[in-house]
């Protein structure tokens, strides 16, 4: 029997509108590509952000499938592709912006450099959780700051999806991990490895103080900008690091300067949308793997089930804060 020529997917016609599901044609791999039948999609904020139109830097032309995360089996194999075979199991961070097709949808031809295989005790929810946040953690702690052993890191919101990951990294590298979040998120934060550091009880020179004997921390990721960033540079020691997911603000740079520090920015979604460094995402990802298949990452999941049909639940969900870990769609069984 011949394969079908469509498949369903949820799209995205008006920012701001409900997704419809409907059926549109199934891609077919290009050179380097493998299209991959996808069994999750993991919501992050950004999504919500594009839906919105609020995320001019993620330039999604409507109509438009987004969905940025993805985990599935690869159905396909392009040309020039001798690195994934029909029938393996893989994760990536694949489109959802710069006009390539996100994961809300039963299938997508991807970019194979992009890809790793999964975790093989991780479930395709929990695959799918993982490779924007761990991407984004890794990019900062170990490409930006150079994180090594010994070294202390503080983690502003610990409690997050990229911060949970950034704890369990450090973690990874024998570094000492604390991590700022509310009271209520203290247990996950210590559960995760970190101390954790109620910053709205606890000034920054106070939990210098207190943690550090004043002498500040050796790497700093932001993860949350504005304010944040702001005690960041406050938080690190002299000749220290301070890294940022979303470091857009205007900021006073001399708390940084005085103390000889640098500072990073992390923008994860380039290689998507100018097509440098997509292998690189693809090395993280094996890392991920490693680190996973040693015991070292645990992804944070919501409990809740979605499906195709209940994308706009989803997100809800999300954007409501009642999420408890990372939201995840499954989109076949």
């Amino acid at each position: 029997m011949a394969k079908s020529t469509s498949m369903k997917a949820a799209v995205l016609e008006n920012y701001g509108s409900p997704f419809r599901l409907t059926d549109v044609a199934r891609p077919v791999p290009r050179s380097g590509q493998v299209l991959v039948r996808i069994m999750a999609s993991g919501v992050n904020p950004l999504d919500l952000k594009i839906r919105s139109g609020a995320a001019e830097h993620a330039r999604h032309p409507l109509p438009a499938i987004l969905g940025i995360d993805l985990a599935g089996v690869v159905d396909a194999v392009g040309p020039d592709v001798a690195t994934f075979r029909v029938g393996d199991e893989v994760y990536g961070m694949t489109g959802g912006v710069g006009g390539v097709q996100g994961s809300l949808a039963e299938y997508a031809a991807v970019d194979a450099s992009l890809l790793a295989l999964k975790p093989s005790h991780f479930s395709m929810r929990e695959a799918a959780s993982l490779p924007l946040i761990f991407i984004t953690a890794w990019e900062g702690l170990v490409d930006r700051a150079q994180l090594r052993a010994g070294q202390t890191v503080l983690v502003q919101g610990g409690a997050g999806g990229v911060g949970s990951i950034a704890i369990q990294i450090a973690r990874a590298f024998n570094a000492t991990a604390f991590a700022t979040g509310a009271a209520s998120r203290a247990g996950l934060i210590e559960q995760l490895g970190a101390t954790p550091i109620n910053h709205q009880q606890m000034q920054v020179d106070d939990y210098v103080a207190a943690y550090t004997s004043g002498r500040g921390f050796d790497v700093v990721y932001d993860t949350a900008g504005g304010a944040s960033l702001d005690a960041s540079f406050k938080a690190v020691s002299r000749f220290g690091h301070v890294v940022s997911a979303l470091g857009w603000g205007t900021h006073a740079l001399a708390p940084l300067s005085f103390r000889a520090a640098t500072y990073s920015g992390v923008f994860t979604l380039l290689p998507l949308l100018t097509g440098e460094g997509k292998a690189h995402h693809g090395d993280i990802l094996r890392e991920a793997t490693r680190l996973a298949e040693a015991g070292m990452i645990k992804p944070q999941v919501d409990s809740h089930t979605f499906g195709l049909n209940d994308v706009s639940a989803a997100h809800a969900l999300v954007e409501d804060r009642q999420a408890q870990g990372k939201v995840v769609i499954s989109i076949q069984h």
